[in-house]
């Protein structure tokens, strides 16, 4: 969404601070963490306590098996990252509201490249 002055409002931004990239975080969301796949989207999270002050830390995936050239996989995940910067704000709001922090892997598990 645009503002007066052409830049994008600080709701639909997905900054350094909300992405996941803690490797041991990571793990603990696949060992601990639950997960619901919703086709051809996987998404496993873990209400955990984060070491930056956001609500949501989030992070994509795409398997170099299904897709073998890295162009398609860097754009289904740029595809990924987009949907959910826009759809994010709810999200937060919930998560801030019940007190949480949430770390979010979407995995994108389908065999063919979306529209």
């Amino acid at each position: 969404m645009l503002t007066k002055n052409n830049s994008i409002s600080p709701i639909h931004t997905f900054k350094k601070q909300e992405r996941l990239k803690s490797r041991k975080l990571i793990d603990q969301s696949f060992t601990n963490g639950k997960g619901f796949s919703f086709y051809p989207i996987k998404v496993i999270y873990l209400f955990t306590g984060l070491k930056d002050n956001v609500p949501v830390q989030a992070t994509v995936s795409v398997s170099s098996r299904n897709f073998k050239k890295a162009v398609d996989r860097n754009r289904i995940k740029r595809q990924l990252r987009e949907v959910y910067r826009l759809q994010k704000a709810e999200l937060m709001q919930n998560v801030r509201i019940g007190g949480l922090q949430v770390a979010l892997f979407f995995i994108y598990t389908g065999k063919e490249l979306p529209l």
